[in-house]
C-alpha cells in the first residue's frame, strides 16, 4: 500500500463552545489515504485538545511506523484494524483515521458501500441533529432562527442552562436534546432535569464527570429523562460499565479507534437493551460519511460537522431537513475535494 497524509484546519461557521470554557474557531484534522492498485481509501481524524492528541502527534506516529503500515498485506479492514491497534496502542485517533481509510478502500475493492458490506439496508434511519454551542442567550436564539432544523442538540453546563432552553423553546417546537459535557454535579442534574423535561427535552447527554460512577448510578435511578454516556464511554471496554448508569451510549469513532470497534460496541449495547447514538467530533464529510453508513443501526445521530464547518474536505453527503443521504456507490460514498 501507499500511505499519504495531510493536515487540514477548517473554519467553523460560528465559534464553537462547550462547558468548561472550551471554544474553538477552527477544527484541525488529519486526512490519510491508502492506495492499493487502482483503489484509494480515505480517512479522517479530528484533533481534540482535551484528549491531548494533536495532528502533529498523529503525524509523528505515522512517520515512525510508515514502512510497517505500507508493508501490511491488506485483505480485509478488520484484520488491518487489529494490526494498527497493536502498532499504535496509545493513539486511537490515528488508528481511527487509518481504519476508516481501510474500510473505504475495501468497499471500493468490493464495489459496495460500507452499510452494504455489513448486510444492513438503507431504512429506519434516524434524523441528524444540529448543534447549538454555548453562547449568550440572544446569540443562541439567533443561531436557531438562522438554521431551521427538526432536532437541535443544545450545549449546556452554565449558570443559565434553564434560561437558555426556555428562550430557545419560545422560538422553536423542534426536538431539543441537551449535552452537558460533564458540566453538572449530581445535585444540579437532579434540579435541572425535571425543568428540562417540562421544556420538552428528549434526553441528556453526559450530565456528570466521566468517572463519577457512584453519582451516575444515583442519577440513573432518579432521572425523569434518558441519560446517554459520552465522555464515560470512550472505548468498547466502557460499554458494559455504562450499563445501569446510563440508558444509552454515544459512540465517537475517533475516540473508540474507528469503525471496527464501533461495530462491536453497537452489538454489545443492543445486547444490554441500551440506546445507541453516534456522535460527531466536528469531522467534515470524510469522517461524517463513516458515521452515515451506520445510520440504519442507530437510535440517534449527531453528525453535523459538515453543517457547522464553513469549508469541507469532500462531497457526496446530503443533509435535507435532518435526513442524510449518501450519494456515492462505493466505500464511504463520497468524492474527495
Amino acid at each position: 500500500m501507499i500511505l499519504q497524509y495531510k493536515k487540514t484546519e477548517l473554519p467553523f461557521q460560528y465559534p464553537f463552545s462547550i462547558s468548561g470554557g472550551r471554544t474553538k474557531t477552527h477544527q484541525p484534522a488529519l486526512i490519510v489515504s491508502l492506495q492499493l492498485s487502482k483503489w484509494i481509501g480515505y480517512g479522517e481524524a479530528p484533533a481534540i485538545t482535551y484528549y491531548n492528541i494533536s495532528v502533529e502527534d498523529m503525524i509523528a506516529d505515522i512517520e515512525s511506523k510508515k514502512a510497517l503500515i505500507e508493508k501490511f498485506a491488506f485483505t480485509d479492514p478488520e484484520r488491518f484494524w487489529h494490526y494498527l491497534h497493536h502498532l499504535f496502542p496509545n493513539n486511537p485517533f490515528l488508528v481511527c483515521a487509518l481504519d476508516i481509510a481501510g474500510w473505504d478502500l475495501f468497499g471500493k475493492m468490493e464495489n459496495k458501500l460500507l452499510y452494504e458490506l455489513w448486510n444492513t439496508e438503507w431504512n429506519n434511519k434516524c434524523i441528524c441533529d444540529y448543534t447549538i454551542g454555548i453562547d449568550n442567550i440572544d446569540t443562541m436564539v439567533n443561531k436557531v432562527k438562522a438554521n431551521p432544523w427538526p432536532i437541535y442538540k443544545i450545549k449546556l453546563g452554565t449558570t443559565e442552562d434553564i434560561e437558555i432552553v426556555t428562550a430557545l423553546r419560545k422560538h422553536t417546537d423542534a426536538i431539543l436534546r441537551v449535552d452537558a459535557n460533564a458540566g453538572w454535579t449530581v445535585d444540579e442534574a437532579l434540579h435541572k432535569i425535571p425543568k428540562l423535561k417540562a421544556l420538552g427535552v428528549e434526553f441528556i447527554e453526559q450530565p456528570l464527570a466521566k468517572d463519577n460512577w457512584n453519582d451516575m448510578e444515583k442519577l440513573f435511578q432518579q432521572s425523569s429523562l434518558p441519560l446517554l454516556a459520552d465522555e464515560s464511554c470512550v472505548s468498547e471496554n466502557d460499554v458494559e460499565k455504562c450499563f445501569n448508569h446510563f440508558h444509552g451510549i454515544n459512540i465517537k469513532l475517533t475516540k473508540c479507534s474507528g469503525i471496527t470497534p464501533a461495530l462491536r460496541m453497537i452489538k454489545k449495547a443492543k445486547s444490554l437493551n441500551m440506546k445507541v447514538m453516534m456522535g460527531s467530533m466536528n469531522e467534515a464529510s470524510i469522517g461524517s460519511a463513516a458515521i452515515a453508513n451506520f445510520l440504519p443501526q442507530l437510535d440517534y445521530v449527531d453528525m453535523d460537522g459538515p453543517l457547522l464547518l464553513s469549508e469541507d474536505n469532500a462531497t457526496g453527503l446530503s443533509f435535507i431537513n435532518g435526513n442524510v443521504s449518501i450519494l456515492g456507490k462505493q466505500g464511504l460514498g463520497i468524492t474527495i475535494k
